[in-house]
């Protein structure tokens, strides 16, 4: 099959529009909502067992989830679009964005409904985890009756439906080889942590030297300290690497050695594009709590690691260490059975090294960060989200947030979760604050 098969056949799916209403196959329920909570660590005294009990928001496409063992109804737009690209070999799913709007919150008892329509498919294309295909739904969901459905909560979810295989190698920062630390060098190492150039220097005769050791090759003096450089230089050399791959490293790779103004030159990665004699500044590559390193770049470029690792953030940080126990109870607290979030086997064999978050979970602890410095009667009424890397277990997910706006009682909230591979995600939320 190939890329006009493809779009033939979504173009049918897409001329039917919106699908029939279909039922959730639970009405809401106090105890899905507990397990969801559970789950997700949301202590919200709303979401309580109680004559008050309230649905999270975020739990809207929780309760029109299919299930383990789905009987699927002819006619749902993603599930159509997803057998046909997994007949074209396009057999991997991520979900990537899910912009969703709250009308209001669900009470227990209510029966839930949702149509949905296809609106895109774009592809292929060519992503770090594969070549593959972009779909775009809309759906909503209503209650009540159906000759007069009261629209609760509305949808656009993207997923991309790609090749497992065909994806770049991943970099993990975690890798990143490290430095063999000794005492002519802990000063140097030391340094670069508190964001200084340190080199080497005789105290007794003043020759600066690098890289450090432990006599001067001048005067034959044991007596060591060193100087805090100034961090400018001029590149005298350099080569891109582009083979083999390097652990914590994207290829290519630029490396420079740098003609520093004291007088000495080191060996560093160059971030961005360089020539022989240009003027380049350090800056320091802060990879986790013991390894910063050194890197150079032309003065006035914003690097883009360090852009990656700036944090302001208005709301408190949160660090949520990421266990196999959080990646798959959240994933079932959200009814999704994907194997992808259980199965680690399944899992790499579909291109990941081990299950992840998916992004109903996501959607949830964003949500809780939020109404956890908000406050628990802040009303959520929009939640745009991105998903980039993903949240593995293991590895530790870090929410900053910062307030961008507040307008006739609107609050918009920008929040930001990363991990060791980068940014997992994005995303903006509008709130009612109490």
């Amino acid at each position: 099959m190939n890329d006009e098969d493809i779009q033939k056949r979504v173009e049918e799916i897409k001329a039917r529009g919106y699908s029939p209403a279909r039922e959730g196959r639970d009405p809401v329920n106090e105890p899905m909502i507990r397990h969801w909570a559970e789950a997700i660590g949301d202590a919200n005294p709303r979401w309580q067992p109680g004559p008050d009990c309230e649905a999270p928001p975020a739990m809207a496409q929780v309760w029109t989830m299919p299930g383990l063992n789905p009987d699927r109804p002819p006619g749902e737009p993603l599930w159509d679009t997803m057998v046909v690209l997994d007949e074209a070999g396009y057999t991997s799913v991520l979900g990537t964005n899910c912009d969703q709007t709250y009308a209001r919150t669900l009470r227990p008892g209510e029966l839930v409904r949702i149509s949905s329509r296809l609106e895109d498919v774009v592809g292929p294309k060519h992503t770090a985890v594969g070549e593959g295909y972009f779909v775009t739904t809309r759906n909503t969901w209503t209650v009540g009756p159906e000759e007069a459905p009261e629209e609760v909560a509305s949808m656009m979810f993207r997923v991309l439906k790609f090749k497992p295989g065909t994806g770049r190698p991943t970099v993990d920062r975690s890798k990143t080889v490290r430095p063999l630390v000794n005492r002519d060098s802990a000063y140097f190492w030391e340094g670069t942590a508190k964001g200084e150039l340190r080199i080497q220097k005789c105290n007794k005769c003043g020759m600066l030297r690098h890289p450090p050791g432990p006599v001067c090759p001048s005067c034959h003096a044991m007596d060591r300290g060193y100087v805090t450089a100034s961090g400018r230089g001029r590149v005298h050399s350099f080569l891109v690497h582009h083979a083999p791959i390097v652990p914590g490293k994207q290829l290519p790779l630029t490396l420079a050695l740098v003609e520093l103004d004291e007088g000495v030159r080191l060996v560093g990665e160059v971030d961005g594009d360089v020539a022989i004699g240009e003027e380049v500044e350090v800056w320091f590559d802060r990879i986790d709590d013991d390894l910063t390193l050194a890197q150079w770049r032309r003065p006035g470029d914003e690097p883009k690691a360090a852009a990656e690792s700036e944090e302001s953030s208005d709301i408190p940080v949160w660090e949520l260490p990421i266990a196999p126990t959080l990646v798959v109870s959240t994933a079932l607290g959200t009814r999704d059975f994907q194997d992808v979030h259980h199965d680690r086997d399944l899992a790499m064999g579909h291109g990941s090294k081990d299950i992840f978050l998916n992004i109903l979970s996501t959607t949830g602890l964003v949500h809780r960060y939020v109404t956890d410095w908000a406050g628990p009667q802040t009303q959520v009424l929009s939640c745009a989200l991105c998903l980039g890397a993903p949240a593995h277990p293991y590895d530790t997910l870090r929410f900053t947030g910062d307030v961008v706006s507040a307008s006739d009682g609107v609050t918009t909230i920008d929040v930001t979760g990363r991990v060791s591979l980068g940014t997992h995600v994005n995303a903006r939320l509008e709130v009612r604050l109490p």
